[in-house]
C-alpha cells in the first residue's frame, strides 16, 4: 500500500496519528485512547477511538494486541517522516563532538571508525560508515618461510600499511627463490594496485622479460591472486556501536534484535544498500520492511553521502537502529556527520 499524502488527514486524524507516532517514538510502545485523551485533546475517548480506527484502516497505525493501544506502521513512519517530521539540528555540543572525533588525526580508516563511534552514541543507534575499496599502491613484498609448502606474504603499502597473507608455496621452492622473488616484485611492481601489478607480471612473463625460475613466476602470481582476491571481496564497511541496539525496549523482542544483529554481521548486503544511497545527493531513508533486508528485524537505516576533491562521493555515512528511532533529531544527526566528514576528506 502505498502512503497517502499527508493533507488528506483532516486536522483531528493528523494530531491524533502525530500524537502516536511522537509516542512511539518516545517509548516503543503503542500509545492508547486513554493516553491520548489525557494529552489534552479536546476529545472524548470514544471519538479518539473512532480516529484510530480510521487512521488503522489506512493503514497507518497497527494494534500489535487487543486494547493495546496504536503503534505506526511502516507506512506511517513514512508518511510521518516525509510530511510531518519537525527536524532538531545537532547541539553545539554535539556538533563538537562529531568535528573532535572525525578530525583526531591518524589514519583515515581510523577516522572514519572513530566518527561512527561518536555518530553511534548519539544518535543511540549502530553507527556505519562506508567507502569505496582501497586501493593500496605497492611499496615493499617479501615473503617469510613457515613451512616446506608454505611463507607468510608481506605486503607494504605507500602509506606505510602493513598487511600478512600466508600463501601456499610451489614444489621445489627453495629459500633463494623466495627471497629472489620478494626482491622482483617490490623492483617491478612498487607503486602499481594490485590490480595493476597482477597485469604487469602477466606481461613480463609473457614476454620473457620476468627475471624468475619457474617456481618462483608461480609464487609471485600466487601472491598476487591472494592480495586482489582477498581486497575484491572484502567490503569496506564500518560498524560501532551494535550494543547501543539492545536497551530497555529491545528485550522484550530479542529475536528482532538477533535478526538486526545479524543484517550487521552479513556486511556485503548492507554494503550494498548504502551504496545505493551514494547516488544521489540527499539523506536516504530505509524504513522497516520497505528493503528487505530489513522484513525480519524491522530496521530503519538513514544515509547520507559524503564528497571529497572534485565533488567526487568518496563514502557514505549513517545509522542503523529500530523503526522507532528519533527521526527529527537523527537525520540532521546525520546530515552534519556527512558534511564533517566532507571537509575531513577535501
Amino acid at each position: 500500500m502505498a502512503s497517502l499524502p499527508v493533507t488528506e488527514l483532516s486536522d483531528r486524524a493528523r494530531d491524533i496519528f502525530r500524537r502516536v507516532v511522537d509516542g512511539y517514538l518516545a517509548n516503543g510502545q503503542p500509545v492508547g485512547s486513554r493516553t491520548l485523551a489525557q494529552a489534552g485533546l479536546n476529545l472524548s475517548p470514544a471519538s479518539i477511538r473512532t480516529v484510530l480506527q480510521q487512521l488503522e484502516e489506512l493503514g497507518l497505525l497497527a494494534a500489535p494486541h487487543t486494547s493495546a493501544g496504536r503503534m505506526p506502521t511502516d507506512i506511517g513512519l513514512r508518511l510521518f517522516v516525509d510530511g510531518m517530521m519537525q527536524a532538531t539540528e545537532p547541539s553545539p555540543e554535539e556538533r563538537a563532538q562529531i568535528e573532535t572525533r572525525a578530525g583526531a588525526g591518524g589514519p583515515v580508516e581510523e577516522a572514519l571508525a572513530t566518527t561512527a563511534a561518536a555518530l553511534s552514541g548519539l544518535s543511540a543507534c549502530a553507527g556505519l560508515v562506508m567507502v569505496p575499496k582501497h586501493e593500496a599502491r605497492l611499496r615493499q613484498i617479501g615473503f617469510v618461510a613457515l613451512a616446506p609448502d608454505r611463507a607468510m606474504a608481506v605486503l607494504v603499502g605507500e602509506d606505510g600499511a602493513v598487511e600478512n597473507r600466508v600463501v601456499a608455496l610451489p614444489a621445489g621452492m627453495t629459500p633463494s627463490a623466495l627471497t629472489e622473488a620478494g626482491n622482483y616484485m617490490t623492483a617491478t611492481l612498487a607503486g602499481l594496485t594490485l590490480a595493476e601489478a597482477r597485469l604487469r607480471v602477466e606481461r613480463e612473463i609473457a614476454a620473457g622479460r620476468a627475471a624468475l625460475d619457474g617456481a618462483a613466476q608461480a609464487l609471485v602470481r600466487e601472491g598476487l591472486a591472494v592480495w586482489s582476491e582477498d581486497t575484491a571481496r572484502r567490503p569496506v564497511l564500518i560498524v560501532r556501536g551494535q550494543g547501543r541496539l539492545i536497551d530497555a525496549a529491545a528485550v522484550a523482542d530479542l529475536e528482532r534484535v538477533r535478526d538486526l544483529l545479524d543484517d550487521l554481521e552479513g556486511k556485503q548486503e548492507i554494503a550494498q544498500l548504502l551504496d545505493s544511497a551514494a547516488a544521489g545527493d540527499a539523506t536516504r531513508i530505509f524504513i522497516g520492511a520497505e528493503n528487505k533486508l530489513f522484513a525480519l528485524s524491522g530496521s530503519s537505516v538513514i544515509a547520507r553521502p559524503f564528497r571529497g576533491p572534485g565533488g567526487r562521493v568518496v563514502g557514505v555515512v549513517g545509522v542503523i537502529g529500530p523503526t522507532r528511532l528519533n527521526y527529527a533529531r537523527v537525520v540532521p544527526m546525520v546530515d552534519f556527520t556527512a558534511a564533517t566528514l566532507a571537509r575531513l576528506m577535501g
